[in-house]
């Protein structure tokens, strides 16, 4: 879980330096630590697209440094996603897998060439998983709650 948070923290290489600062680095750690694993999956897919679009224009200004930094950062995210996919626990999980694979790919591609191109294309492959996740985490937030019997529960009823 703290991998996920420095994931999703990781806004810029420059130390946290005012109180200011370091409150809003706590308040993203708490915020990633006690997320349901739809938000966390969600979260995630809106930080990779920060990155990419990062990445981009990083690669249009030439500046190679923030390009590896967001570069890197996406394909950690995309590794994570991998990692954590159980692609046994539904029908699309393979094809998901494939697509995480071949994003790796591509992003591998983006750093070695510098190319906003393929950076770009993989920007526009994430958009709609992100707003498909973002879609299903949105659903089940809105599910009602399931009641639990609290009868036979020590010191209830």
């Amino acid at each position: 879980m703290a991998q996920l948070a420095a994931l999703l923290a990781a806004d810029d290489a420059e130390a946290v330096v005012t109180a200011a600062e370091r409150m809003l680095a706590q308040y993203r750690r708490d915020a990633v630590l006690s997320a349901s694993p739809a938000r966390l999956l969600v979260m995630l897919m809106d930080r990779l697209a920060l990155d990419l679009d990062r990445a981009a224009e990083a690669q249009d200004a030439q500046d190679r440094e923030a390009e590896r930094r967001s570069l890197g950062n996406a394909q950690a995210i995309v590794a994570e996603l991998m990692g954590s996919l159980d692609v046994d626990a539904w029908e699309g999980g393979p094809q998901l897998l494939a697509l995480y694979g071949h994003l790796t790919t591509q992003l591998l591609r983006a750093g070695i060439d510098h190319d906003p191109t393929i950076t770009r294309a993989c920007a526009r492959v994430v958009a709609p998983l992100r707003e498909a996740w973002r879609d299903a985490a949105e659903s089940l937030a809105a599910e009602p709650a399931v009641a639990v019997p609290l009868d036979g529960i020590r010191g209830v009823g």
